[in-house]
């Protein structure tokens, strides 16, 4: 099973590399730019190859378990997070422009965290801490705690799909479990709670509860237990490619992206995951 694990990874990142990683040269010409006409015949061949290879490992697909990243495919800010960092800080002094903001967010975000092998330790504090100092300039404790606050309350979030709850709701009448996983200090449990839908999962795996970060294959593993599914059984959704879609796959999981393979959880589950939902079923759990 580890050599067909391994060939399944190797079909798995080829795919995400070749049709999702696009050349980015959309304007001009060039060896990248007049290869893009070559993926349609690549891309439908290595996705038939990856949807064969797994229904020769475990038949047709029939996913038990449904991982859900938090950010970015279950929950997003409500407001740009530049906006909320200038907005707060302007009463302690922060002058910088959100781009200035956002540019200096991007670069900090980006730099090895050298206190611990994960950013989100515990609370997440030190590692936020920096963040917003090295984004804002300013290192006023009242400021971060007012800032780090902010995002554990419903004001600052909301739902990425609407119709998430009433999709999750009957595919749970049909048997199937659903957990959250997520790179994601303790605040992620209060904050489902605000936003009233912890109560849709059956388990949260969180990075600084499990001790491990996507990509590592461990926090989805984490998952499977929780939930006392097999991998194989599984499929997770997620909006990042290293993070979702690499990570998953190497734990031996399914895997798609969020707003390029599924745009809805109702879309997804119904044409892609194989659960036998019939629009009507979702439309009296509404």
């Amino acid at each position: 099973m580890a050599a067909a694990g391994t060939k399944l990874t190797i079909l798995s990142r080829f795919f995400t590399s070749n049709v999702n990683n696009k050349p980015l040269r959309l304007m001009g010409s060039g060896p990248s730019f007049n290869g893009v006409a070559k993926y349609s015949t690549s891309a439908a061949t290595v996705v038939k190859d990856y949807e064969d290879y797994r229904k020769s490992l475990y038949g047709d697909i029939t996913h038990k378990a449904l991982l859900v990243d938090a950010v970015g495919t279950l929950v997003v800010p409500s407001q740009p997070m530049a906006q909320i960092y200038r907005q707060i800080g302007e009463k302690y002094g922060v002058k910088y422009s959100e781009d200035e903001i956002l540019n200096r967010y991007r670069w900090a975000y980006g730099q090895p965290w050298g206190r611990s092998r994960l950013r989100y330790v515990n609370d997440g504090r030190p590692f936020w801490q920096y963040i917003v100092s090295s984004s804002t300039g300013c290192s006023d404790a009242q400021y971060f705690e007012e800032l780090y606050n902010y995002y554990t309350t419903e004001k600052a979030w909301h739902l990425c799909d609407p119709d998430a709850e009433k999709v999750f709701e009957a595919i749970r009448k049909v048997g199937v479990k659903l957990a959250v996983v997520s790179n994601f200090d303790t605040r992620l449990r209060p904050l489902l709670r605000a936003l009233n839908c912890d109560h849709w999962f059956d388990a949260l795996a969180v990075s600084a509860e499990v001790a491990a970060e996507k990509p590592n294959p461990t926090i989805f593993l984490k998952a499977c237990e929780l939930l006392e599914v097999k991998p194989e059984d599984v499929v997770h959704v997620g909006d990042d490619r290293r993070n979702d879609i690499w990570g998953a796959r190497d734990a031996g999981c399914d895997a798609w992206l969020w707003g390029s393979d599924v745009h809805s959880f109702e879309e997804y589950l119904i044409t892609k995951a194989h659960v036998n939902l019939r629009v009507d079923v979702l439309t009296k759990c509404s």
